[in-house]
């Protein structure tokens, strides 16, 4: 994803890399910034906030705000319990169908029994891509023109898997990681040229066999990554709820107790000597009224970012694709 983005390192980092509770201190630290700094520039600033009633004025909405942040995140919550909630029948099935999958991995790789880490599993159906291509790339040695014709593919997948399997073996999951090295395997595209190749050139047997290899593992790996995706979107969902409903407790406060008491506590008499007190104070309570606000703006900017860059499943790319590139 970061070799294909068109947006800068220092953006992407920002919507998906980076800690969530670093990216809601952010926001919260540049609302106090340019607060403050307003207050310092506009003239007379301490005065105006005991002119007339501005305090109540902008603390008022932000208590309709945090309650209706709250309601929203309450609202998600719950769309995650109900996917978890459900009749025996369903959670076995669901349970079955976990199983199967896990099965038809763990045949297709040869092993007796699939690692149940989500990031061992995803490391083992990258390394097993890698393995796959260098079989194909033997069977295919016989045939000058033919090997040419997938150096590609070969390189891309050899390589991929290696950055993306050392990725994945400390990665922990619910932590961003695990989804993070998942992306930038481009599978889509190895799908892609592995059928191109079948289609375009008359394979022996050993050939045929070598890359439908390759392509019964990267048909594995698309499901595997979605399925932790979604489960890692469930963490993030309940992360977030838990976050935003400790924050809305001290931000209904702060604004109520601004509302109530604040206008009798800014100084705004320039001649008591804390002219920059009351803006100050003001630019303070503010910013941390809107901490409820802050984390669930962090969290939803990963969720969509990664959401729209995985649109797609199996061999559709939604935009130009090279080798190199992550998936979509």
């Amino acid at each position: 994803m970061r070799e294909r983005a068109s947006t800068n390192r220092a953006k992407l980092w920002l919507l998906v890399d980076a800690d969530r509770q670093v990216v809601a201190a952010g926001f919260i630290g540049a609302v106090f910034v340019l607060l403050f700094a307003t207050g310092v520039v506009v003239p007379d600033a301490a005065t105006l906030l005991s002119d007339g009633d501005p305090i109540e004025t902008a603390f008022q909405p932000l208590i309709g705000g945090t309650i209706t942040v709250v309601t929203l995140v309450l609202t998600l919550n719950q769309l995650v319990l109900s996917q978890e909630l459900g009749a025996v029948g369903d959670q076995r099935e669901r349970m079955e169908g976990a199983t199967d999958f896990r099965r038809d991995v763990a045949d297709a790789l040869g092993r007796d029994v699939m690692p149940p880490e989500p990031a061992a599993f995803l490391r083992e159906l990258v390394i097993a891509a890698g393995q796959r291509a260098d079989d194909v790339e033997e069977a295919l040695s016989a045939d000058e023109d033919l090997a040419d014709d997938a150096e590609r593919l070969v390189d891309s997948v050899r390589g991929n898997a290696e950055t993306v399997g050392d990725s994945l073996d400390d990665a922990q999951f619910g932590t961003f990681g695990v989804v993070s090295a998942a992306l930038n395997f481009n599978y889509s595209w190895k799908l892609y040229e592995a059928r191109r190749l079948r289609a375009d050139h008359d394979l022996t047997d050993e050939q045929d066999e070598a890359l439908s290899a390759l392509t019964g593992v990267l048909e594995l790996f698309g499901p595997a990554r979605e399925h932790f995706k979604t489960l890692y979107f469930q963490w993030e969902l309940v992360d977030l709820s838990r976050s935003v409903l400790w924050a809305a407790v001290p931000s209904l406060v702060l604004a109520m107790g601004s509302v109530l008491y604040l206008d009798s506590l800014v100084p705004g008499a320039p001649a008591s000597g804390l002219y920059l007190a009351g803006p100050f104070v003001v630019s303070v309570l503010a910013a941390v009224v809107l901490l409820p606000f802050a984390i669930l703006l962090s969290y939803v900017l990963r969720i969509a970012t990664v959401t729209k860059r995985t649109l797609s499943i199996g061999p559709f790319t939604l935009r130009e694709t090279t080798p190199d590139d992550d998936d979509d």
